[in-house]
Order: C-alpha cells, then sequence, then structure tokens
C-alpha cells in the first residue's frame, strides 16, 4: 500500500489556517484551492467545513496522482477531484459538468515564494476573474515587509534564491500592487505562527 506524501509545515499550520478560516467564512460556500500540492489543507479543510464545497488544484502533473489519492482516501462528499491548473495561463480550465466556475472564496498556500514572480500576476488576474462579487482571496505564507525582517525569512529567502533564482520571499507591498492591477485590494492581514501572513482580498470597490 502506497504511503500519500505529507508536508510536515502544512500539517504544522493547517490548524491555525483554520482557525482564521472560521473568522473569514461563512457557513457555507465553494472554495478553489490554488496548488494544493500533497492534498492536507484540502481534505482538513473540507472536513471541518462541511457546508464548503473545496476544489484543490495543482500545476504539477507529477503531484496529481498523489493529490488524487487523498482526495480519494478522505471519502468527503464537499472534497472534489483534483484538477491541473497553471495560474499563468491565460484562462484557467475549470469547465466541468456540474463543477463550479465562480467561487466565495480562491485560497492559496505557501505558492508565491516558490513560484516565479509571474505566478504573483496570475493568481490574482485569475482571482479576479473566479471570485464572485463578495468572494475573497486568501493567501497564506512568508511575506517582507518594512521594517527589519525576521531573521529566519532572511535565511528562508537566502535558501530559495539559492534552490532557484526566480524564487524568493515577496515584498508585501509588491503583492499589494499586483493586487491592485487586478482589480482587488487587502483587506486584512493576519499574522501566522513562524512569521507567516494571512492575507484577505477582495474587490476594490467591495
Amino acid at each position: 500500500m502506497d504511503v500519500l506524501p505529507r508536508s510536515t509545515a502544512a500539517e504544522r499550520n493547517k490548524q491555525p489556517i483554520l482557525e482564521v478560516l472560521r473568522i473569514l467564512l461563512n457557513e457555507r460556500g465553494t472554495a478553489l484551492e490554488i496548488a494544493s500540492g500533497t492534498g492536507q489543507h484540502a481534505a482538513w479543510f473540507a472536513q471541518a467545513l462541511p457546508g464548503w464545497a473545496w476544489r484543490p488544484t495543482e500545476a504539477d502533473a507529477r503531484l496529481l496522482p498523489a493529490l488524487a489519492g487523498r482526495v480519494a482516501a478522505a471519502g468527503l462528499p464537499n472534497l472534489q477531484p483534483p484538477v491541473q491548473l497553471d495560474v499563468t495561463a491565460a484562462a484557467w480550465p475549470l469547465h466541468a459538468e456540474g463543477a463550479a466556475e465562480s467561487f466565495d472564496a480562491v485560497y492559496c498556500a505557501n505558492m508565491l515564494h516558490i513560484a516565479p514572480w509571474a505566478a504573483c500576476a496570475g493568481l490574482m488576474q485569475g482571482a479576479a476573474r473566479h471570485l464572485l462579487p463578495d468572494g475573497l482571496l486568501i493567501t497564506y505564507g512568508p511575506y517582507f515587509e518594512a521594517g527589519a525582517p525576521a531573521p529566519s525569512n532572511l535565511a528562508f529567502d537566502e535558501s530559495l534564491r539559492a534552490r532557484d533564482a526566480a524564487w524568493g520571499i515577496r515584498r508585501l507591498e509588491d503583492v499589494e500592487g499586483e493586487a491592485h492591477r487586478a482589480g482587488l485590494r487587502l483587506r486584512e492581514r493576519h499574522a501566522m505562527p513562524a512569521n507567516n501572513l494571512l492575507l484577505v482580498f477582495c474587490r476594490a470597490g467591495g
């Protein structure tokens, strides 16, 4: 029997993130998760939020079988099969019979610092296309803000750039700029454990 891959970080942060999601989200809704990876967040949130239809996605085709395996193992009626999705694509392939194409929430954790900068613009533009009028884009991960950064984030950023020059922790003001260009604005900032942030974006007029 194959053992599903697990992320230690996802296991550690899934509950703190859920506690904020319980505050942000209504009792029922539809969520599109970007860069679901191992699927630990998707399975955890779908179980804890039974009123939410949760749709995981992943850009890397090599990760899709394991992600689909975790979805199947969870056996949750509100956790939908994953689809392959590259946020930088001009259109997101969400067309499927009976599947939503507009969402109450788009959720993305720990992607922006391990993807080229173009992924940030793609995320913001895609979320703006697929969010319902009152929908929220929720991102989680490390960011650099004005002032002295945490030494652990500086070390993490250095290690990321050593692995891939296109990676790295993003400046919050740059992320906000991409959101603004897509018609979104930063509504809330939640400090999270291990020097991470949970950011909540909504439509600029919302």
